[in-house]
């Protein structure tokens, strides 16, 4: 074979296994470990969940799939996947770009959050945030934030661990780490839920978690059940279709999505039952938003006889959680990169990572030295989240919806997820494609318009 064709040959997932923990790493991330659960329980408990699936069957799954199926049929990155997918001289291909804009929007600010997971787990060893005073904790993240040179060197920590294991491509890279850590998640959380459930609290805590409270459930706590439902499964960023570009022809697209839905919700619900009898156990006030986790844990843990192993357990195994999405954010643009403009993969890393290197420093300084530079009355941080968050990634999904629903067809879109014939799941096909066409587009359309504060 020469050289030419061997470049040619495009890298992909080697086994079903691989495919499932990779496409989890990029569905899981900080979101799960705290912010879900929280939200969980605010919003009536089991009666809100109940809601999140539903919606998670009506938006987050077919969009999912559709994806998944773009990608391996086009074996090709977004932008290009959708150029030979779509009538000539159709623009669909912006989808592809926006996907890529986006990553980079996400990745910016997700990057300094996942930045300080990395230095929380130095700080757990050490034991510095350890403490039952909630001024010593926040007095701890604030010193981290605030620190101009900690929070680029740490996000630059973070950048380079991700471009080392992309430098190793999608089978030796992506997919042997997403093997190993995946399981190691689900077996810390599982640790941290046998000990959590001894804890005084546990009754009171799960009754947060799980309890269905009716009252709450209003129509605000619905329309956050969609919201969570799309943007949980990394869908409408570009992810989901180079994923399903390395996915192998004798895949189950519906199957796999499923199980990755599934597993997803899983760990958001085993770090609930984690964290929040610990919570309660000592008085303390479950409340969301990332910078909470650095404040409120070590607090928490410092109330336990072995607390200094466990929050170093947590922030470990928060760190897995961020490490897969972080992959596959950053795996979009490698791809485009390489495909578009035939770039080596060493060279479309080192290029993804200068180009993040510098829109990620003006997120990571906006607690200090940009503190002040705002647009829109948002500061750098919160500006490029609101973007990426409110309008280009519901425009993504509506627009991938569409695509699938009104252009590409029904007998496409059952040729790739049944296999072109080999699966029995003609059904299945009618009922994701009807969703798509008809439900899908309208839901992602009332929540882009919640998050832009229309209604």
């Amino acid at each position: 074979m020469s050289q030419a064709s061997k470049e040619r040959q495009r890298d992909a997932f080697t086994s079903g296994f691989g495919v499932l923990a990779a496409t989890l790493g990029s569905a899981v991330g900080l979101g799960n470990i705290w912010k879900f659960p929280y939200i969980t329980g605010a919003n009536g408990g089991a009666s809100f969940l109940l809601v999140y699936l539903l919606a998670t069957l009506l938006v987050g799954l077919p969009v999912m799939i559709a994806e998944i199926a773009i990608g391996r049929r086009a074996k090709a990155n977004p932008i290009s996947a959708l150029q030979s997918l779509a009538p000539r001289g159709q623009p669909w291909w912006i989808i592809g770009a926006a996907g890529m804009l986006a990553s980079f929007l996400i990745m910016s600010f997700y990057s300094e959050v996942v930045a300080w997971v990395f230095a929380y787990v130095l700080e757990a060893l050490r034991g510095t945030t350890l403490s039952s005073d909630r001024k010593v904790t926040e007095a701890a993240f604030s010193s981290l934030t605030g620190d101009p040179w900690r929070s680029l060197l740490w996000q630059w920590a973070v950048l380079a661990t991700m471009g080392g294991i992309l430098l190793m491509g999608v089978a030796r890279g992506i997919e042997a780490l997403t093997k190993k850590l995946m399981p190691l998640l689900f077996l810390l959380l599982v640790l941290l839920c046998g000990f959590s459930l001894t804890l005084d609290g546990a009754a009171e805590g799960l009754a947060f978690l799980f309890y269905p409270d009716f009252s709450k459930l209003t129509g605000a706590a619905v329309l956050t059940a969609l919201g969570l439902a799309f943007f949980k499964l990394s869908i409408g960023m570009g992810t989901m279709m180079t994923y399903g570009s390395y996915f192998r022809d004798d895949q189950n697209i519906p199957a796999i999505a499923f199980r990755v839905m599934a597993a997803d919700l899983c760990v958001s619900l085993l770090a609930g039952v984690a964290i929040f009898p610990a919570v309660f156990t000592f008085g303390f006030e479950p409340a969301a938003g990332p910078a909470l986790v650095f404040i409120t844990v070590p607090a928490v843990f410092s109330q336990i006889p072995i607390g200094q192993v466990l929050m170093v357990t947590f922030f470990v195994l928060t760190a897995i959680a961020a490490t897969g999405a972080m992959l596959s954010l950053m795996e979009v643009p490698v791809l485009i990169l390489r495909e578009r403009f035939s770039l080596s993969r060493p060279k479309a890393v080192m290029l993804t990572l200068a180009v993040l290197a510098a829109s990620g420093s003006v997120c990571a300084l906006s607690g200090s030295l940009l503190a002040d530079a705002k647009l829109f009355g948002l500061n750098m941080f919160d500006l490029f989240d609101f973007v990426s968050s409110n309008i280009i990634l519901p425009v993504g999904g509506i627009l991938i919806a569409l695509f699938v629903g009104w252009v590409w067809g029904f007998e496409r879109l059952w040729q790739s997820v049944s296999n072109n014939g080999q699966l029995a799941n003609a059904g299945l096909a009618r009922l994701v494609f009807f969703l798509l066409r008809y439900v899908s587009p309208l839901l992602v359309l009332i929540v882009m318009l919640k998050g832009l504060n229309i209604f």
